[in-house]
């Protein structure tokens, strides 16, 4: 498999998880409360959103690859 095939594919993949996910959602740990031997913490969920325009470039860009590669090879 060639890597313009592999890039397209892997494109395509991350097109339609943007779709489907709209954003990335990730969990941190801060510190809370630090004195001396007392600690705390706390978990944040945070969320990267991915707006529906960086899905479809994703997804558009992917398939014009495979089309390209085709015309290329045969």
């Amino acid at each position: 498999m060639k890597s313009t095939t592999v890039i397209a594919i892997i494109l395509i993949v991350i097109g339609v998880m943007a779709f489907g996910y709209q954003g990335i959602t990730y969990t941190t740990r801060e510190k809370v409360v630090d004195i001396g031997p007392l600690q705390m913490t706390a978990k944040k969920t945070r969320t990267i959103p991915l707006p529906p325009i960086v899905g479809a470039i994703a997804l558009l860009s992917g398939v014009a690859l495979i089309g390209i590669s085709r015309k290329k090879n045969g």
